[in-house]
C-alpha cells in the first residue's frame, strides 16, 4: 500500500500505521507478518472470531445462490433471521438496515410515528451513531458541536440519576433511549433500578423505551440481549455490530407489546436484509447458544478479575473498561506489544475480545497488560 493510495481515503479516522491481511479466531496478521492478539474484535463486531466456519460457510453458500433482489420481494435468509431474532426477543418484528446508526434512525422514526410526539430522552455520555438523527441523541458535545444545529426535541438525563430522568420525560416524549452499558461513553453500566424507572416512566407517559444494544447485544454481556439480565423488557431494541460477525448489518426489533408505528412507505433501506449478510447473521444467532454464553460469562469473569489488579474495572461480560492514566498511551503501548485494544474516553481502556476467546488468550492479554500498566 502506497502513500498515494492512502491519501485517496478521506481522513475521517486517525488510523494506526498497520495493514491487516488475515484473521484467524482471536488473532490478526499484518502485512509484515506480525501476529496480534485481537481484544478489539473490530470494536465488538467480530463476535465469533475471525474466519468462524459457521457464518463463513453460510455466506459462501448464499453467494453461490443469490446476492440481492431488493426489499420489493422476500428472501429466505431475511425472513429466517427475523424469525430467529423474534424467538430470542420473545415476539418482535424486525427492520433490517446496514449499521447501528441506521437502526437508531429507524427507532426514532418508529417512536415518533407511533406516539405522534417529537420528544427524545437520551443520556449524557451516550453514543448512538454519527448520522444526524443518531448524533442528535448522542450525549457527547465534542462529537456534536461541529455539526449543529442538529435535530431538535432531544433532552439529556444523567446515567443512573433517577431525578434527572424523571425531569426529562414528559407529555411530549416519544422515545426513551438507553444503552444497557454505555460503550463509547466509558463502558458504564446502567443500573437495574434506573432501567426499571425508565420502563415505568415510559408506561406512565405513553412513550416507547428503546435499548440500544448495538454493542451489548448478540451475547456480548453473557446473555443474547443484555436486557435479559436486567429485569426490564424494552419496547424496541437496536442491534448491529456482532450480528453478522463483520458483515454490515443493523436491525430494529419492535416488540409485539410495542405500539405500532412504521407502515409501507414510511422507511426503507436499499441494502437492508441483504440475503448474503442475513445468511451469515442466521449462522451467528444460532451459534450464540447457551454453551457459548456460559463461556462468555466465565471468560468475562476471568478477564475482570485479572484487570482489577491493575485498576478500576466496569462493564459486563466481554465488554469491559479499565481505568488508566491515559487511554491513548495505553492503547499505543499494547499495540507495540502486539495486543489490540481500544479506548472509550480519555482514561478508559476498552476490551472487547471475540466471544470465542480462550482462557489461555485471556491470560496472555492480562500478562501483556500487567507488564505495560504495572
Amino acid at each position: 500500500m502506497t502513500l498515494a493510495t492512502r491519501s485517496a481515503v478521506l481522513p475521517t479516522y486517525a488510523r494506526t500505521d498497520v495493514t491487516f491481511v488475515e484473521g484467524d479466531g482471536s488473532w490478526l496478521t499484518a502485512a509484515d507478518g506480525t501476529r496480534y492478539l485481537d481484544f478489539a474484535a473490530g470494536i465488538a463486531v467480530v463476535a465469533l472470531g475471525h474466519g468462524h466456519p459457521a457464518p463463513l460457510a453460510a455466506a459462501h453458500e448464499q453467494l453461490d445462490r443469490l446476492w440481492h433482489v431488493s426489499n420489493l420481494y422476500w428472501t429466505e435468509p431475511m425472513a429466517q433471521l427475523a424469525g430467529l431474532l423474534s424467538d430470542r426477543f420473545g415476539g418482535a418484528q424486525a427492520f433490517f438496515c446496514n449499521s447501528g446508526a441506521e437502526a437508531i434512525e429507524a427507532a426514532i422514526k418508529h417512536a415518533r410515528k407511533a406516539t405522534g410526539r417529537p420528544g427524545i430522552v437520551a443520556l449524557e455520555g451516550s453514543f448512538h451513531g454519527r448520522t444526524i438523527g443518531a448524533l442528535s441523541a448522542t450525549g457527547q458535545p465534542a462529537k456534536r458541536a461541529a455539526f449543529e444545529p442538529l435535530v431538535p426535541g432531544v433532552t439529556f438525563a444523567q446515567l443512573n440519576d433517577l431525578a434527572s430522568l424523571e425531569a426529562a420525560v414528559g407529555p411530549d416524549t416519544a422515545l426513551i433511549l438507553v444503552e444497557p452499558v454505555q460503550g463509547e461513553g466509558g463502558v458504564n453500566p446502567a443500573s437495574p433500578g434506573f432501567l426499571a424507572a425508565a420502563a415505568e416512566l415510559a408506561a406512565e407517559h405513553g412513550a416507547l423505551l428503546c435499548f440500544d444494544e448495538v454493542q451489548t447485544g448478540v451475547g456480548r454481556t453473557g446473555s443474547f440481549f443484555a436486557f435479559e439480565q436486567l429485569g426490564v423488557r424494552p419496547h424496541l431494541v437496536t442491534l448491529a455490530k456482532g450480528l453478522a460477525n463483520g458483515l454490515p448489518i443493523g436491525a430494529l426489533l419492535v416488540g409485539d407489546h410495542a405500539a405500532p408505528g412504521l407502515e409501507p412507505g414510511d422507511h426503507a433501506s436499499t441494502f437492508g436484509g441483504n440475503p448474503v449478510v442475513c445468511a451469515a447473521a442466521c449462522a451467528v444467532v444460532e451459534a450464540v447458544d447457551e454453551e457459548l454464553l456460559a463461556a462468555v460469562r466465565s471468560h468475562g469473569q476471568q478477564l475482570e478479575q485479572g484487570l482489577t489488579e491493575l485498576g478500576a474495572v466496569h462493564g459486563a461480560g466481554l465488554l469491559l473498561g479499565l481505568e488508566v492514566a491515559s487511554a491513548s498511551e495505553a492503547v499505543a503501548a499494547c499495540f507495540d506489544a502486539a495486543l489490540l485494544v481500544t479506548s472509550a474516553g480519555p482514561t478508559t481502556l476498552r476490551l472487547t475480545p471475540p466471544l470465542t476467546v480462550s482462557s489461555d488468550e485471556v491470560a496472555q492479554a492480562l500478562s501483556i497488560l500487567q507488564e505495560i500498566l504495572s
